[in-house]
């Protein structure tokens, strides 16, 4: 006689295991995009990037300062000329004011400045219609590029205006000849009316026309809603 065999041992659940990741639930992928933040594979985010938005405010900057070159011509045209006069004071050639009570050196300065607020004005407008979304690079490439137009448009009236060597002009036309001073900004502040403008201007678009964020949902979340029934509690 023999021994009775002994039974085989149940089949493990798990020996069909070979290793690797484990699948994840059915649903599981549903139930996180519901929870959290909807998945992207690319990781995108909505409008441009960062270095898009850079390269819109370097484009900014760039043509924003070259206006400053047509500034300077207006400025050269429609400043007021302020008359000198020179003479012959013992050894040497003297240039004094010809009125010296005149406003007209005031009138140079205030020329530059009204035509600087009305390019920043002009110039916050352009930028909004091309680019409603705004951001910051966009904001600060306002205000570098109207300063650069201001610097460039200073330099380009000075270089169109008269002669910066007045002793050499008065002594071109002669001694009690009168002649136009040279285009001087005497008010250096002036330089700022550009981006203060365009900022300011810029920033009103934007509050009265820019994209709105989303208004929030006046419903509360699904942990906060109320458990009981609406109407009135039991006694």
């Amino acid at each position: 006689m023999t021994a009775p065999l002994n039974p085989p041992p149940p089949p493990n659940e798990h020996s069909s295991y070979q290793g690797g990741p484990v699948p994840p639930p059915v649903g599981a992928h549903a139930m996180g995009t519901a929870h959290g933040a909807p998945h992207d594979h690319h990781g995108e985010q909505d409008g441009p990037g960062m270095l898009t938005e850079v390269r819109q405010a370097a484009v900014t900057v760039v043509a924003v300062a070259l206006s400053g070159a047509l500034l300077g011509v207006l400025w050269w045209k429609l400043a007021p000329s302020v008359p000198l006069v020179g003479g012959v004071l013992g050894d040497g050639w003297t240039v004094v004011p010809e009125n010296p009570e005149g406003e007209r050196a005031i009138g140079v300065d205030g020329v530059f400045t009204l035509l600087a607020l009305a390019f920043g004005a002009l110039s916050a407008v352009v930028v909004f219609l091309l680019r409603r979304r705004g951001g910051v690079p966009l904001v600060v490439a306002l205000g570098v590029g109207g300063l650069l137009g201001s610097l460039l448009a200073w330099r380009v009236g000075v270089w169109l205006g008269p002669a910066q060597d007045v002793i050499a002009h008065a002594k071109d036309v002669g001694q009690g000849a009168t002649f136009s001073a040279p285009l001087k900004l005497s008010a250096k502040g002036a330089l700022l009316a550009w981006s203060v403008a365009a900022l300011v201007v810029h920033l009103g678009l934007t509050g009265l026309f820019g994209p709105r964020d989303p208004e929030p949902d006046p419903w509360p979340g699904p942990q906060q809603r109320p458990t009981e029934p609406y109407g009135e509690k039991p006694a």
